[in-house]
């Protein structure tokens, strides 16, 4: 007689971005958090990528037809808890993501909840989006968000506001939060005045939450947003409230920081390996 299995299903969680084929950042970021944070990922494909450690050369957009189907079918046969968004890449797919966020119950104030990572800049600050895209997330996709998660770069192509202190992200809070998502985190790692630690500030309209944190010395960040809010989404796939998620979130992001390694001639990937057992070190193995 066979053995029998001893699985049980885990939270689900869907990623709704574009791919890296250097495994860093994107989806392929987003599936390793989903592992470490104890959840089973689902992908609705976006954009492809011809990407490494160096920069991106190449980007190839999926019809919205087929990206709008990939939502509808895992949302109907197996279920989701949580879901976020990466890279997003037109304004054309950004509304057909937001349309199919309501057809299948995902957003605020729905059964599944929405983290919306606006992948609006890249790593150095250049804009990656059009100006109608930029418009599509302020005014179609935010209001649909549980929690928006941008970077600073983000911060100033969004609600332009250039964040350089403590008072900078506080104005940028309550800027983000006006155009309608339920609650903003404002991160804090590329500021400028603090230089010892790193604090990232959540805001629900109504209370702000500092969440500080250590500031590491290393180039090798690539995929950090990317795994911060797929760490949040597996949070609250868990039944975690808001605060307490991104409480989760922060933790996992602050050892995959801790734990980056260098990769290729450019910035290298934050690490989920922390969180995995090494089974292959034990006896017998």
């Amino acid at each position: 007689m066979a053995e029998p299995t001893v699985g049980t299903t885990p939270p689900r969680v869907l990623t709704i971005a574009g791919t890296d084929s250097g495994g860093g950042a994107g989806i392929p970021a987003d599936l390793r958090a989903f592992a470490a944070c104890g959840v089973h990922g689902c992908v609705a494909v976006c954009a492809v990528t011809v990407q490494n450690t160096v920069g991106v050369t190449g980007v190839h957009t999926i019809p919205v037809e087929t990206i709008t189907g990939q939502i509808a079918s895992v949302a109907g046969d197996i279920g989701l808890q949580a879901a976020k968004t990466g890279m997003l890449a037109t304004a054309g797919i950004i509304e057909a993501v937001a349309a199919a966020c309501d057809d299948n119950g995902i957003g605020r104030d729905r059964a599944t909840p929405l983290v919306v990572d606006p992948v609006a800049a890249s790593m150095h600050g250049d804009p990656l989006l059009a100006t109608e895209a930029l418009d599509a997330y302020r005014h179609t996709l935010f209001p649909r968000a549980t929690l928006v998660t941008p970077n600073l770069d983000e911060i100033r192509l969004l609600v332009e506001h250039d964040v350089h202190d403590r008072h900078g992200q506080y104005a940028a809070a309550k800027a983000l939060h006006a155009l309608g998502p339920g609650a903003v985190l404002v991160k804090g790692g590329h500021l400028t005045e603090d230089t010892d630690g790193c604090l990232d500030l959540l805001f629900d309209g109504d209370t702000f939450v500092e969440l500080p944190g250590p500031r590491f010395d290393t180039g090798n960040t690539h995929g950090g947003g990317d795994s911060l809010a797929a760490s949040i989404a597996s949070g609250l796939a868990r039944g975690l409230g808001l605060e307490d998620a991104v409480r989760f979130g922060k933790r996992y992001i602050v050892e995959a920081v801790r734990h980056s390694y260098p990769l290729g001639a450019g910035h290298g990937p934050v690490s989920p390996l922390w969180a995995i057992r090494p089974w292959w070190e034990e006896p017998g193995r």
